[in-house]
């Protein structure tokens, strides 16, 4: 398993993630550790999915010609044949 160490967590949120880990019986670690699982295993919604493709596409140099994605889609088909 891995290990993340945060620093400069608020007080607020800190009070609140001791009082959720007493109220399910388990430690702040574990307390954390199922709140990230259960926020990974969540869908993105069609927003998040489309605020993903906008971020990425203005990584996207404007003035550089971009290869049609259907092409490289059979060139990469015609390399495994």
């Amino acid at each position: 398993m891995a290990t993340v160490t945060l620093h400069d967590i608020d007080d607020r949120i800190m009070r609140r993630l001791e009082t959720q880990a007493r109220l399910h019986g388990r430690s702040v670690e574990r307390e954390i550790a199922a709140l990230l699982a259960e926020a990974v295993a969540m869908p993105l919604s069609a927003g998040e999915r489309v605020a993903i493709a906008n971020r990425i596409a203005a990584m996207t140099p404007k003035n550089v010609p971009q290869t049609d994605s259907v092409l490289l889609l059979r060139e990469g088909r015609d390399l495994r044949a």
